[in-house]
């Protein structure tokens, strides 16, 4: 049995961890309230953005727009969008799994892979992998800006004119509630009419009546300024759900921690009371028969 010293010196150290696990999951509360906000705010513009691409793309011809061009795929990338900072359970492990398994699946197809990190524990984790990583972007978590969903924008949209890549999926982490984060992924390049017009049905179904556009100047030439700015939006969408999903699983893990040290507390403040009065027995049963002794 451990000594009381021991035992004392464990319960002194795990409430300290639990001073800590408790601020963190303060500090992480007050990050989820900011996160969420700006996540809610923009969930509409891009599912907007994405309804008007629908109907822009309904009437006009794919073959006349490169960032739609549906060729054979001999490589494929996936963009990756994870925190940069740990101690959020399973959340990054989840969607780094998730990448796996679809870089697994892209290979025995017989496709080249690539992969694209937005967020430190990704890059740190597919750096060390026998892959090659095209995209590295990171302490941009913290706070989220439209500069660095641009930069990998720009860049996987380069990759795929210039023909190094022929499809770009994004992969990040869906806000569903503060228990529930999905990775999830969503085909980026080639941009899809069909996705397009599935956005738009969805738009509409929570907007209510469709309503009818006029578009100035033809809706082609729109849809040439539009795609580089719709693959922009949707890395940024996937960057805020990220940053949401981490702080809402940030929280979680630091509330179960915190009560695995409350649990550990009470089963090594048992386990002293037990071993002080086994030592308290001990001396008694000692000046016991110490006193026998002597009247002997």
């Amino acid at each position: 049995m451990a000594s009381l010293k021991d035992i004392k010196q464990k319960i002194t150290g795990i409430k300290k961890t639990e001073q800590i696990t408790k601020a963190m999951n303060m500090v992480a509360a007050a990050k989820f309230r900011g996160a969420q906000e700006r996540m809610e705010e923009f969930r509409p513009y891009a599912g907007k953005f994405s309804g008007v691409m629908g109907q822009l793309s309904a009437t006009a011809n794919p073959n006349a727009f490169p960032l739609m061009e549906e060729r054979e795929i001999k490589k494929s990338m996936v963009l990756v969008v994870t925190s940069d900072r740990g101690l959020c359970g399973a959340f990054n492990a989840n969607i780094i799994s998730a990448a796996e398994q679809f870089l697994e699946e892209k290979k025995s197809q017989g496709i080249e892979v690539a992969v694209g990190c937005i967020g430190r524990k990704g890059h740190q984790y597919f750096s060390k992998k026998d892959i090659e990583v095209t995209i590295e972007i990171v302490d941009c978590m913290a706070k989220v800006e439209m500069v660095d969903a641009r930069t990998a924008g720009k860049e996987c949209i380069r990759l795929f004119l210039d023909g190094e890549i022929d499809e770009v999926h994004l992969l990040f982490g869906r806000f569903v509630n503060v228990v529930t984060q999905k990775p999830t992924f969503k085909k980026l390049i080639p941009i899809s009419a069909a996705d397009l017009t599935e956005a738009e049905a969805a738009e509409e179904e929570q907007a209510g009546p469709k309503a009818t556009y006029i578009y100035e100047p033809d809706p082609e030439e729109i849809l040439n300024i539009l795609m580089p700015m719709y693959v922009n939006v949707q890395i940024m969408a996937a960057m805020l759900e990220t940053a949401c999903s981490e702080q809402a699983a940030r929280m979680t893990a630091m509330d179960n921690a915190t009560r695995a040290c409350t649990d550990m507390i009470h089963e090594l403040t048992l386990a002293y009371n037990k071993a002080r009065q086994a030592s308290i027995t001990a001396e008694l049963m000692d000046i016991v028969g110490g006193a026998e002794a002597l009247k002997g």
